[in-house]
C-alpha cells in the first residue's frame, strides 16, 4: 500500500496548481491542506516548508517542495497511473524528457517572461505592446515546437492524446493566459493574434485550458479578482 499523500496548497496559486494537475491525471487519493497566502505563515507550516511556499507534498514521512520537483516526483512515483513522462531508462525516454524540459523552459523564459511584465505596463498602449510581445515570442519559440506534431485528436505535446508533464508544468499558466485575455485582465488582442500567427500554439493552449485536470480547481472569479488587484498594486508602485 502506497504511503499517504498530503498536499499543502492554495487554489489561487498557479505554481501549486501544477501539483493538482499531476494528481488529477494520476488519479491518486490525497489529503489537501489549504495554506492562506494572504497572511504570514503559521509556525507549524514553516516546519513543513521553511520557505513558506506552496505547494509542499508530504509522502509518508518525507516532504517534497517546489512545484516542478513535486510534479516530477509524482509522475515518477506512479508511472503505471498515467504516462506523463517516460522513464529515463525507457526506450527514447531520455530524449523525450529532454524535449519536455526544453519546451517548459522555453514557455517560461521566452513567453511567460512577457506576461510578467504586465505589472509594469501602466497604459493601454503599454499593455497592448506586452500582448504583441507574448504573441511574437509564441510565434518564434513555441510554434516550431508544436507545428506538425499536434492535431485535433492528439492535441498535447509531442502529439499525445493525453496530458504530458509539459502540460502539467505549463497548464495553470496557459489556462490563465487563455481565460484572462478573454476577460481583459491580460491583453485582449492575444487570442486573435495568436490564432492567426501561431495556430498550432493557440490550438494547443485552448486544448490545455479546456482539460478537466487543468480546470479542476480553477475559480475564475477569484483568480480574476486577485490578478486584477496584484497588477493594480504593481502598476501603482
Amino acid at each position: 500500500m502506497a504511503d499517504k499523500i498530503t498536499l499543502y496548497t492554495n487554489h489561487r496559486c498557479p505554481w501549486a496548481h501544477r501539483a493538482h494537475i499531476a494528481l488529477a491525471e494520476l488519479g491518486v487519493p490525497f489529503e489537501e491542506v489549504i495554506i492562506d497566502l494572504d497572511r504570514p505563515r503559521d509556525p507549524w507550516y514553516l516546519e513543513v516548508n521553511p520557505r513558506g511556499l506552496v505547494p509542499s507534498l508530504k509522502y509518508g514521512d518525507e516532504i517534497v517542495t517546489e512545484s516542478a520537483i513535486v510534479s516530477q516526483f509524482l509522475a515518477d512515483l506512479f508511472p503505471e497511473k498515467a504516462s506523463l513522462v517516460p522513464a529515463s531508462n525507457a526506450a527514447g525516454g531520455p530524449l523525450a524528457r529532454a524535449r519536455i524540459a526544453f519546451f517548459v523552459d522555453t514557455y517560461f523564459s521566452k513567453v511567460h517572461s512577457h506576461v510578467n511584465k504586465l505589472g509594469q505596463a501602466k497604459t493601454e498602449a503599454d499593455q497592448a505592446a506586452v500582448g504583441e510581445a507574448i504573441v511574437a515570442a509564441a510565434v518564434k519559440e513555441l510554434e516550431p515546437l508544436l507545428a506538425g506534431s499536434t492535431s485535433a485528436d492528439k492535441p498535447f505535446f509531442g502529439g499525445s492524446e493525453k496530458l504530458t508533464l509539459a502540460e502539467v508544468l505549463t497548464g495553470s499558466f496557459v489556462l490563465r493566459l487563455v481565460r484572462l485575455t478573454k476577460s481583459g485582465v491580460y491583453p485582449a488582442g492575444v487570442p486573435a493574434a495568436a490564432a492567426s500567427q501561431a495556430p498550432a500554439f493557440w490550438a494547443w493552449a485552448q486544448a490545455v485550458a479546456a482539460h478537466p485536470s487543468v480546470t479542476g480547481i480553477f475559480n475564475e472569479e477569484a483568480v480574476t479578482a486577485s490578478t486584477k488587484k496584484r497588477l493594480a498594486t504593481q502598476r501603482a508602485a
